[in-house]
């Protein structure tokens, strides 16, 4: 997201607060049909999480981040992952097209999965939705030519950019998912947007016990993209 908070944060959080109540059961839904581990799975995997600052832990103490919290919860579950962070604050999708191809050179390990958060930058300076999809959607396409699996993690538009801009914003992620065949993680907020004590004193960006209510609710979403890739 934006280092700088202002009056569109305010309107951003307004919007958490009336997402409808849809995106929540699906994703129960989904993550039920998840399986459970207790032991070490599998072979080693890599999963890049690859975002703007929503990810990168913003104003967070090392550890407190969404990839080093997921990496400390699969292990807890017996996985045998490395989350890579590639998050970087103020990345819209243009930036983070541009820089696949350093961050998958600077890798050790081929990514098995990438969980790619971006867009919400995009949305706040009211760029063009179709912009961000066509970068969302080369960004995919770039992950999957790795041999990579995505999880796409979605985002909300705010309202003052008017209802056109809205539905077309918010049509980005469920239509990717279907076009790529990928899996969708409805809302990388869910749980923590607009829930008191869960941000930091911009009102947006989570706060290290934030983070690990996002890792909680899509651990079972990553969990089944990694058992999709075999053992």
């Amino acid at each position: 997201m934006m280092r700088k908070a202002g009056t569109r944060y305010g309107s951003l959080r307004r919007i958490y607060q009336l997402l409808p109540a849809i995106c929540l059961t699906l994703m129960s839904q989904q993550a039920s049909a998840a399986p459970t581990h207790s032991v070490a799975t599998g072979m080693p995997r890599t999963v890049v999480a690859f975002g703007d600052s929503l990810m990168a832990g913003y104003q967070l103490r090392p550890g407190e981040g969404f990839a080093p919290q997921l990496e400390a919860a699969l292990k807890a579950r017996g996985r045998a992952v490395t989350v890579v962070p590639a998050g970087v604050s103020g990345d819209t999708t243009a930036q983070g097209k541009a820089r696949i191809n350093w961050v998958l050179a600077g890798m050790k390990a081929r990514p098995d999965l990438v969980i790619l958060e971006l867009g919400a930058n995009d949305m706040l300076r009211g760029q063009s939705p179709a912009i961000a999809r066509a970068n969302l959607d080369a960004m995919i396409t770039a992950f999957k030519g790795k041999g990579a699996r995505v999880l796409l993690a979605g985002m909300y538009a705010q309202p003052n950019n008017g209802p056109a801009y809205q539905k077309q914003f918010n049509a980005i992620y469920p239509g990717l998912a279907k076009a790529q065949r990928i899996a969708l993680y409805p809302f990388f907020m869910d749980g923590v947007a607009a829930v008191p004590g869960l941000q930091l004193a911009d009102g947006l960006h989570p706060t290290p016990k934030g983070v690990k209510i996002i890792v909680a609710r899509i651990l079972p979403f990553v969990e089944r993209e990694l058992d999709a890739l075999g053992k």
